[in-house]
């Protein structure tokens, strides 16, 4: 019994450290993007830098690496840079990393 409890609490962290890495960092990616109009640059630059450490925290560096050249190119307000370099990002993001529940054997 105790096995099937500890598999399942590391199931559990598995996926709590998901949700405050990758869902965290993809909705903050959307917010930004779809509201860029109304915020500053410096607070664009604020909000990837902090995606982008969560990204590295979950252990994808590409998306933390174009994350930090996006919020470098809103400090040089280059747009077009930022958006694609943001647009790449959020392609390699996450959905790879999205823990999956296991699924059961049957043993007859």
């Amino acid at each position: 019994m105790e096995i099937s409890r500890k598999k399942l609490r590391e199931e559990v962290l598995k996926r709590i450290k998901y949700v405050k890495t990758c869902v965290v960092a993809r909705e903050l990616c959307l917010l930004v993007r779809s509201n860029r109009a109304v915020l500053e640059p410096k607070d664009v630059k604020e909000v990837c830098f902090y995606i982008s450490t969560l990204c590295k925290e979950e252990g994808c560096l590409e998306s933390s690496v174009l994350c930090q050249k996006a919020a470098q190119a809103v400090s040089s307000k280059d747009e077009k840079k930022y958006l694609e370099l943001c647009a790449n990002s959020c392609v390699k993001c996450g959905e790879q990393k999205r823990p999956r529940p296991k699924k059961e054997s049957y043993v007859a």
